[in-house]
C-alpha cells in the first residue's frame, strides 16, 4: 500500500514532541536570568533560538548532503509514525526493496532530527511572539518583528513540506535554503531589537554594508542551485573547468528553474553542459561577491570604532574561510565536512552582517 505523502496524524505527538524539547531552553533562560528585565530574558532566549537556527541550517545541509531529504517519504511524520522507531517495518521493506536507495534507518533519522529541531525552533519563535503581543506594553518596540518572524517559520515549515513531497524538486530546495537563512537574518534583528544597542556610522559605509548583504545574497542563491542540482563537481577542476576557461555550457538550461531534480522543462536528462553553466555562474559571481565583501570588511576595519573593527575582522576572516572551503570542494571531489564547513560560513556571513545592519543606524547630515 502507498504511503500519503501528506499524514497529519503524527501532528500532535510530533507538536508534544517539539514542545517538551522546547521548554529545556525556556527554562534555562528564565530561570539564569530570573533577576533580569523582560526584555534581557527576551534578548536571551533570541540568542538561544539563534544558535539554534544556525544549527538547524548546518544539519539541513548535513540532511541534503547525505542524500536524507526523502529518508521519511512522507510529511510530517515518518510513514504515519512520529519518529522511525514507529516506521520500523516500512523502513526495512523500502531498504529491501532498493539497498541504496533514499529510505534506510540511518537516512530516516537525520530526516526527522531535522524535523525535530526545526519543530522546536517553530515553538520558540511562537513562545517569543505571544509573550511579546501580551507584554507589548512594557517593551520598547513593536512586536510586529516577532509577529513577522512567526509568520516566516509557518512558510519555511511549508517550504519544508513541498521539498518531501515535491521529491527535491530544485527550486523548493533552494527556496528552503533561503528561507533558513532569511530566518536567520529576521532572528537577528530581532535579537538587537530586544538588546536595544545603537551604532552610529557613516550613511556610505551602511549602504556598502547591504551591498555586501545583497552580494552575498545572491551567491548563496546560486551556491543553493549548485548544490541543489548536484553541480558541485561539474567543473572538477580549479582556475580551469575542463581545462578550459570558457567550456561549453548550457545557461539556458540550467537555469530553468521549473524542473525537476535532473531533468530539463520537457523531462529529459540534465545535460552535463547544463550543470557546468550551473557551476560556473556561481564560480564567476564569487568573485564579485568576494571584492564586495572584503571592501566592506576593509571599509569597516578603518572606520575607528572598536565594535564596527570587530565586524570588520570577523567579515573579512569569514570571507576568506568561504573561498578556502568552497575551493576545497572542488579539489577535493565534494568532501562533506568541507561542503559543511561551506554551508555553515555562509550562515556565519548572513549572520554577521544582519547583526551589523540591525545595531547601526546612518548617521545624519546636519543642515548648515
Amino acid at each position: 500500500m502507498d504511503t500519503p505523502l501528506v499524514d497529519l496524524a503524527p501532528l500532535a505527538r510530533l507538536a508534544l514532541l517539539a514542545v517538551v524539547a522546547a521548554l529545556l531552553p525556556i527554562a534555562y533562560v528564565w530561570l539564569r536570568a530570573r533577576n533580569a528585565s523582560l526584555r534581557a530574558r527576551l534578548a536571551t532566549l533570541t540568542a538561544v533560538t539563534l544558535f539554534l537556527t544556525f544549527d538547524l541550517i548546518v544539519f539541513g545541509s548535513f540532511t541534503r548532503l547525505s542524500d536524507s531529504g526523502l529518508g521519511c517519504p512522507d510529511w510530517p511524520g515518518c510513514y504515519g509514525a512520529a519518529s522511525p522507531i514507529g516506521a520500523q517495518a516500512d523502513i526495512a521493506a523500502a531498504e529491501r526493496a532498493l539497498p541504496t536507495g533514499p529510505v534506510t534507518w540511518g537516512k530516516a533519522w537525520i530526516e526527522m532530527i531535522h524535523r525535530y529541531l526545526a519543530m522546536t525552533v517553530g515553538v520558540l519563535i511562537l513562545v517569543m511572539a505571544v509573550v511579546s503581543v501580551v507584554e507589548r506594553r512594557n517593551l520598547p518596540h513593536s512586536p510586529w518583528l516577532p509577529i513577522a518572524t512567526l509568520g516566516w517559520v509557518i512558510v519555511q515549515g511549508l517550504f519544508g513540506k513541498y521539498t518531501v513531497t515535491l521529491k527535491l524538486y530544485p527550486a523548493i530546495v533552494t527556496l528552503h535554503l533561503l528561507g533558513g537563512l532569511f530566518l536567520l537574518a529576521l532572528l537577528a534583528v530581532q535579537h538587537e531589537a530586544f538588546r536595544d544597542r545603537r551604532l552610529v556610522v557613516a550613511a556610505g559605509l551602511r549602504r556598502l554594508v547591504m551591498a555586501a548583504l545583497l552580494a552575498l545574497a545572491m551567491q548563496v542563491a546560486l551556491g543553493g542551485w549548485v548544490s541543489t542540482n548536484y553541480a558541485v563537481l561539474a567543473c572538477p577542476d580549479f582556475p580551469l573547468c575542463h581545462g578550459q576557461w570558457l567550456p561549453k555550457a548550457d545557461f539556458a538550461t540550467g537555469f530553468t528553474l521549473l524542473r525537476e531534480l535532473g531533468e530539463t522543462a520537457s523531462g529529459a536528462m540534465l545535460s552535463v553542459d547544463a550543470l557546468v553553466a550551473i557551476h560556473l555562474v556561481h564560480r564567476w559571481f564569487a568573485v564579485v561577491a568576494c571584492i564586495v565583501l572584503l571592501w566592506a570588511a576593509v571599509a569597516l576595519l578603518r572606520s575607528g570604532q572598536p565594535p564596527l573593527r570587530g565586524y570588520g575582522l570577523a567579515l573579512a576572516a569569514l570571507t576568506l574561510a568561504q573561498v578556502a572551503s568552497g575551493l576545497s570542494n572542488v579539489i577535493l571531489g565534494w568532501p562533506i565536512a568541507a561542503a559543511l564547513v561551506h554551508s555553515a560560513g555562509a550562515a556565519a556571513l548572513v549572520l554577521t552582517l544582519a547583526l551589523l545592519l540591525a545595531r547601526t543606524r546612518p548617521r545624519l547630515r546636519v543642515a548648515r
